[in-house]
């Protein structure tokens, strides 16, 4: 019902706008430096504006940082991996509803050298509570990312206090996914990251993935409308549209299509 009600707010809404001759075109989308960096955005956003005229400008952020920018009503749209807090973002208010879009997994990677025998391992926890007992580096983005938080609960599930280890030898980057990974390599540390990053990501060197296949390790992705109500700047009919967009046939397609080196790197699951 909220739905429905929002959808005819939004149909008068574009019958009151101005003529989009008249006006630029664009929305503006909160996302993940997770989903930018994986170049899902380069391959997918072409195709909506192309069917829809409409222009999607991407903030990529760590999603912490993209529901703050959203609650501060900068931006039409919220894309981003923590169900937990997308679901908080609504129920304030601040979203009109909440959508799966798609999914992938975590993975733990480290050196070929796996000073931590981890390699191979499923158990994700059991893994980070072997890397802590041998104080190997671990590389955290440290930056309320949706990969952050989905690291620390690993970290509490193997009854490991991460703060403590602060500056020794767990090393916090404060920065993005790429970045992030690019320090882990440069110190020779394990890092967790979603998986389309990590097949995106150009500078392995002789690094692998150690540690895959805990069903923990699942990445949702879900997409909200900032709400209108509550931030009258939103541009609430073309935001929708590209909600309805991605969840359709034809968006989820765009999102299946997309393979690096033979690889699918998201998995559309919206229910429609």
């Amino acid at each position: 019902m909220l739905r429905r009600a929002f959808l005819a707010l939004a149909a008068c809404a574009a019958l009151a706008a101005p003529p989009l001759a008249a006006q630029e075109r664009f929305i503006l989308v909160q996302s993940t430096t997770s989903t930018q960096n994986s170049g899902l955005f380069e391959h997918m956003l072409p195709k909506f504006t192309e069917k829809t005229g409409i222009e999607v400008r991407v903030v990529a952020v760590g999603t912490g940082q993209a529901i703050k920018n959203a609650q501060n009503g900068d931006g039409d749209v919220l894309f981003v991996h923590a169900r937990p807090a997308e679901e908080k973002f609504v129920a304030a208010g601040h979203g009109v509803e909440r959508f799966d879009v798609m999914y992938n997994d975590f993975v733990v990677v480290g050196p070929a050298s796996d000073p931590a025998s981890v390699a191979g391992m499923s158990d994700a926890p059991a893994a980070l509570a072997k890397i802590a007992a041998s104080e190997a580096p671990f590389a955290s983005r440290g930056d309320d990312s949706g990969t952050h938080k989905a690291e620390l609960a690993l970290w509490q599930a193997a009854g490991v206090d991460v703060a403590a280890a602060s500056g020794a030898w767990y090393r916090e980057t404060g920065s993005g996914m790429g970045a992030t990974l690019n320090a882990a390599v440069g110190m020779g540390a394990y890092a967790l990251t979603d998986r389309a990053t990590w097949i995106s990501f150009g500078n392995k060197g002789d690094y692998r993935i150690a540690v895959e296949g805990d069903p923990v390790l699942f990445n949702q992705y879900g997409v909200i409308l900032v709400n209108p109500a509550k931030h009258p700047n939103v541009k609430a009919a073309d935001g929708q549209a590209f909600i309805d967009w991605l969840i359709s046939d034809e968006g989820q397609a765009a999102i299946a299509d997309y393979k690096v080196g033979g690889q699918q790197l998201f998995f559309p699951n919206a229910a429609r």
